[in-house]
């Protein structure tokens, strides 16, 4: 019986050195994170998804991505650049004037927990052309208003949800938790 004794409380402290050890860790551990590939495919619907209620409005304008790339954590620092090229198209007198634009930018990844949602904030615009076989000449003060607007709407659209009807993101929805760029992903973490 003595044996039994000893053996239990060894194993009640090994348990709790573990259970130690597991929530020390917890602040540095990350079993959920987002990667380049899905922040770009989530990109590339919610543009997909603007065009479509665009169009269901009546507007005479649509809009189509054909890159999306995302980098996270370049050089080590904690932001994310986005690169998009795509056409936008005005559709008026039943032709469509089309002009290819390309926009660079770079902001900071930041989570809403009110939202559950990851937003680029502190948008700083690196690099932004025009191109339309119709007109020429120089566009740099027009492309530089027009891809402020486009970097301003980036800001107010979440690059990434929590899906509510996954477990996994449910709880942690639920925790109190923060992001933190790493290369190629996002981390969700615990908050401080």
């Amino acid at each position: 019986m003595k044996m039994f004794n000893v053996n239990a409380r060894l194993f009640a402290l090994v348990m709790m050195a573990f259970c130690l050890l597991a929530l020390a860790g917890c602040a540095s551990f990350s079993p959920y994170s987002i990667s380049e590939a899905t922040l770009e495919k989530n990109l590339q619907q919610i543009v997909t998804d603007f065009d479509s209620a665009q169009l269901k409005s009546g507007s005479p304008l649509s809009l189509s991505l054909s890159k999306a790339d995302i980098t996270l954590g370049p050089d080590g620092r904690d932001v994310a650049v986005v690169n998009l090229q795509g056409k936008v198209a005005l559709n008026a007198l039943l032709t469509e004037i089309p002009v290819n634009f390309m926009l660079s930018v770079e902001g900071a990844p930041v989570y809403e927990a009110g939202e559950k949602a990851v937003y680029l904030r502190r948008l700083k615009l690196l690099d932004s052309r025009l191109e339309s076989s119709l007109f020429s000449g120089d566009l740099k003060p027009v492309t530089d208003n027009i891809m402020r607007v486009v970097a301003q709407w980036l800001e107010t659209v979440p690059v990434y949800r929590l899906d509510e009807t996954n477990t996994a993101q449910r709880m942690f929805g639920a925790m109190p938790v923060d992001i933190r760029v790493a290369p190629g992903r996002l981390e969700f973490v615990m908050s401080e």
